[in-house]
């Protein structure tokens, strides 16, 4: 645990939290800001700045995790849909430099605008076809 991580003591139970779900690797709670009802923060105990350095079997069972609450929750909220949301880095929007998963339900008749959007590119075939080439692994 990072001392002077504020994600740190939350997932830890330093700082009390509406914790939804815990094992020994992780807490998920309620974000005290939801983008919507019911929107969740799977936190991992251990300190991770991002993805580029958390731990690969750590960031699987994240995965696992999401999954899990994410089919144990919808019924429960009456979702009709999910955004699973992890940001890394100051311009890709993370203000909390500890790993975390965003589980955001979604709802047919809320205000959905702007929660996870951005407008569409229009890249020529030409373009994408440059860009693969340089991106493949």
């Amino acid at each position: 645990m990072k001392d002077d991580c504020i994600f740190c003591k939350l997932a830890n139970g330093v700082i009390p939290t509406n914790s939804i779900y815990e094992d020994d690797d992780f807490n998920v709670i309620l974000d005290a800001g939801p983008a919507m009802k019911g929107h969740a923060l799977i936190l991992p105990k251990e300190h991770y700045a991002n993805i580029y350095e958390i731990d690969e079997e750590i960031l699987a069972k994240a995965a696992k995790l999401a999954k899990k609450i994410v089919e144990h929750e919808t019924p429960i909220l009456g979702a009709d849909g999910y955004n699973l949301v992890q940001n890394n880095g100051e311009t890709a929007g993370q203000t909390v430099f500890h790993f975390h998963l965003h589980l955001i339900p979604r709802y047919k008749d809320a205000n959905n605008a702007g929660v996870v959007a951005w407008r569409p590119g229009e890249p020529s075939a030409k373009e994408q076809e440059a860009l693969c080439k340089q991106m493949k692994l």
